[in-house]
């Protein structure tokens, strides 16, 4: 699986986040679900989960729910700079939500769109004392039940594309896309010429294309 940034960074990275939903829950009073949205909705969230350095290393959690909240709703009240929540239940969703992004390299948006924040906030119950690949299996789980189709055909159709005219223009043969949208052939397994064509056709991230499937 390719990762947008080096392993190093994804402690930073879960802290930070964990930290940014807490603070918002404890502090601001917003919950899991509408923080998560004006997360995305601000464009740190897609800085973030490129491993773009000023915001994954250069920003506190704190800081960077700062940040969510003044370039959405504006802060309309002073708040208190610290946070002390890092056994809360909002913490664990962020710091969570930021390995499975990082571990999948799903986007944000991806993944708020196919699994509700409601849901995930329940997995918290049976899965915060658990290793964190754990939590990974059952969202994969959950990520597959809401997109039966593979990546491949979903990116395609998003494209407006026949599996003709994606053969065409990635030079990829329409028998192997056609065993890849039928999970006949395994995607994650494509040479990475192919993986780059196709990519490239489809304007999106080669890892877009991979396939989640729980162990």
């Amino acid at each position: 699986m390719i990762h947008a940034y080096d392993e190093n960074m994804r402690g930073k990275a879960q802290t930070t986040l964990g930290t940014a939903f807490g603070f918002a829950s404890s502090e601001a009073g917003y919950l899991p679900q509408d923080f998560f949205a004006l997360f995305i909705e601000s464009g740190l969230a897609e800085r973030f989960e490129s491993g773009n350095p000023s915001v994954v290393m250069g920003l506190s959690g704190i800081e960077l729910a700062l940040r969510v909240l003044e370039e959405t709703v504006g802060i309309h009240r002073p708040l208190e700079l610290r946070f002390r929540g890092r056994g809360s239940k909002e913490y664990w969703i962020g710091w969570s939500l930021a390995y499975y992004q990082w571990e999948t390299s799903l986007t944000f948006r991806e993944i708020a769109e196919a699994i509700p924040m409601d849901v995930i906030e329940d997995l918290y119950y049976a899965y915060h004392e658990m290793d964190v690949r754990s939590f990974v299996e059952r969202m994969d789980e959950l990520y597959r039940e809401a997109h039966p189709e593979t990546n491949l055909q979903r990116l395609r159709k998003m494209a407006g594309l026949t599996q003709g005219e994606l053969a065409k223009y990635s030079g990829v043969p329409v028998r192997t896309i056609q065993q890849y949208e039928q999970r006949q052939k395994d995607v994650n397994k494509a040479q990475f010429a192919s993986v780059m064509a196709l990519a490239q056709a489809l304007s999106c991230r080669p890892e877009q294309l991979f396939e989640r499937r729980a162990s």
